[in-house]
């Protein structure tokens, strides 16, 4: 692969190059990706563990933290080792293994945050049909589809960047390797990629997007004539995945839909769903969620029964 270029490694400027700041951030990210990794795995055995988590909900939802696990793992460990080095690089194999694996599970998150809205609309909006509906069958299909979807996509990604030409310079300006900063870097017109990359990224996060937001509105208008304990219900467990919606896919939005440029918010921006996104996701996903809370104790106090007999 690296043969065909001129370029055989890059070299990834980070997050900042100010000596100070990467300590601080050594240490906050650190601090992050432990509460990312840590905060899933719960979330997964919790489910896996207790009896009560059996819906399909919570099905989809210790995918998403498996998913988030991996995610997380792409990027954030590299971004975290190049905080002690001055010269920061990675191979060209290498960036676009990164770059593969970045857009096949940050896709699949999208198509997996996707299936969760329809299970919720499914469970409020049609709550009689929904065990018919929301057989483990199907969802192990909408599972299966999310993981090709981001494969298919991912796939489409690496390729049109792989047949670039990179004669040099070789210095990309971001913690990770992605489409738009590699772009730049190409020795040929890009223009046409870029529009590829936006009618397939930007187009799938905005296309996810309003899906969402018109299956919310519909449940909202849906659980007006419930009773006021049924409201809340309802809403909370939207509320929480509506929070995970926004904060995952409007920095995506806004980073591939839009030509191909670099602005110099990019890398701040991309930290929300490369590092916040997976670390938030257990913590609003429980915080909210009661039965989640009893799981999780009824876990611990078993585990601990456990150990003392």
């Amino acid at each position: 692969m690296e043969s065909s270029h001129n370029v055989s490694e890059f070299i990834l400027l980070g997050l900042t190059q100010d000596q100070e700041s990467e300590q601080i951030c050594f240490l906050l990210f650190s601090l992050f990706y432990a509460v990312t990794i840590v905060g899933n795995l719960l979330i997964i055995i919790t489910i896996k563990s207790s009896q009560s988590l059996i819906s399909p909900m919570y099905f989809f939802l210790s995918y998403l933290s498996f998913v988030d696990i991996c995610y997380s793992t792409v990027t954030t460990p590299k971004m975290i080792a190049g905080f002690f080095v001055e010269r920061k690089t990675i191979s060209f194999a290498g960036c676009m293994t990164q770059l593969f694996f970045g857009h096949f599970l940050g896709c699949t998150e999208i198509f997996l945050l996707t299936v969760m809205a329809y299970d919720r609309y499914i469970a409020i909006c049609k709550p009689l049909h929904y065990m018919t509906l929301m057989t483990g069958h199907v969802c192990g299909w909408m599972v299966l589809g999310s993981w090709t979807g981001g494969f298919v996509h991912s796939i489409i990604q690496t390729l049109l960047t792989t047949q670039l030409p990179f004669c040099g310079p070789n210095e990309i300006d971001h913690y990770l390797c992605d489409v738009h900063p590699l772009l730049k870097l190409a020795c040929i017109d890009t223009y046409i990629v870029g529009i590829v990359v936006v009618a397939n990224t930007g187009m799938i996060s905005l296309t996810c997007f309003v899906v969402l937001v018109i299956s919310y509105i519909i449940i909202l208008v849906s659980i007006r004539r419930r009773t006021s304990e049924g409201r809340l219900k309802a809403l909370s467990t939207c509320a929480s995945h509506i929070t995970v919606v926004v904060i995952f896919l409007g920095p995506c939005i806004f980073m591939y839909l839009r030509p191909s440029t670099t602005f110099s918010v990019d890398k701040t921006v991309s930290v929300f769903y490369t590092v916040f996104t997976p670390m938030l996701n257990p913590l609003i996903y429980t915080l909210r969620n009661e039965e989640v809370k009893t799981a999780m104790r009824k876990v611990w106090i078993r585990q601990v029964d456990s150990e003392d007999k």
